[in-house]
């Protein structure tokens, strides 16, 4: 969740974190957090309209973070805004810590990646726009090859629970090109593609096949200086880390995510989709917890 307040905002962030809770649950939080101010005197008729699910759904989320229902958790709510910060206390600006050993300057330097990603979404339209555009695209293909697969995969899982068509692309070879012209005839609009050190040649020549072929695509770089630059219609960058034997990519993963959520917001139908997959899960008993 992205909050940008050190005051209500982010006292009522410090009661969610910690939960496990679904999608559909993690949505009730955010818009939560974004009206912290009046959080504590909306009904839960007004919750389920501000975050666009059911009301049922936030009286589960009510009970996910412990409650015996909303009115309980409004209550809660009320209380955490009434506290004041305790003086002294941990603020934004505090004086970052020591660099330390190797390890902790590799997660220090991943830190102020996220931080230069924070600031690169200042301007949200980027990533609103190309949201937009790759929910439109039925089917949805996503690439990723060698060391981005994992981005691109992790991406599809998420995206195939509120899109109704995504279809992974994470492997070489000449039926790269094959599954892409598929989907092109299938009616895809667009292309998302994860890019990352080493670039593989074989991405550049299918970013250059994709657009040949009518595809609007939008690539999450670590650089606005790769080699897929010149065959992406929207380039995002997020850098990666490289304190470590292999490069990390916590900023790459979290651009994702939230072009993710971009998505989320431009599918009418993307609650719907998850509240039917969260009852469907509860009622097959899928997870543990």
């Amino acid at each position: 969740m992205v909050h940008g307040d050190a005051g209500p905002a982010a006292r009522l962030l410090t009661l969610f974190e910690g939960h496990r809770l679904t999608p559909t649950q993690r949505r009730i939080a955010h818009n939560l957090v974004r009206r912290a101010d009046d959080a504590p005197f909306l009904s839960s008729v007004e919750v389920a309209e501000l975050a666009g699910v059911s009301q049922p759904s936030v009286t589960r989320f009510a009970v996910a973070m412990g409650f015996d229902g909303y009115p309980a958790l409004r209550r809660a709510l009320r209380e955490a805004l009434a506290e004041a910060p305790a003086p002294g206390g941990a603020v934004a600006g505090a004086a970052e810590p020591p660099a330390g050993n190797a390890l902790q300057q590799a997660l220090h330097a991943e830190a102020e990646n996220l931080r230069q990603l924070a600031a690169l979404l200042a301007d949200p339209e980027p990533v609103t726009g190309a949201g937009r555009r790759l929910a439109a695209s039925r089917p949805l293909p996503v690439l990723g090859l060698r060391a981005a697969s994992a981005q691109a995969r992790g991406f599809a899982y998420f995206a195939a629970k509120v899109h109704p068509d995504v279809r992974l692309l994470d492997e070489g070879g000449s039926v790269l090109w094959d599954r892409i012209d598929q989907a092109r005839r299938a009616g895809a609009t667009a292309l998302l593609c994860f890019a990352l050190p080493r670039h593989p040649r074989e991405v550049v020549r299918a970013l250059a096949h994709a657009r040949e072929t009518g595809l609007w695509v939008v690539t999450v770089a670590d650089s606005t200086f790769t080699p897929v630059a010149a065959h992406s219609d929207v380039l995002l960058p997020a850098a990666v880390g490289t304190g470590l034997a292999f490069d990390t990519a916590c900023a790459p993963m979290m651009l994702g995510r939230v072009l993710l959520e971009a998505m989320c917001d431009a599918l009418p139908d993307a609650q719907a989709r998850l509240e039917s997959f969260d009852a469907a899960a509860a009622a097959r008993g899928l997870f543990a917890q």
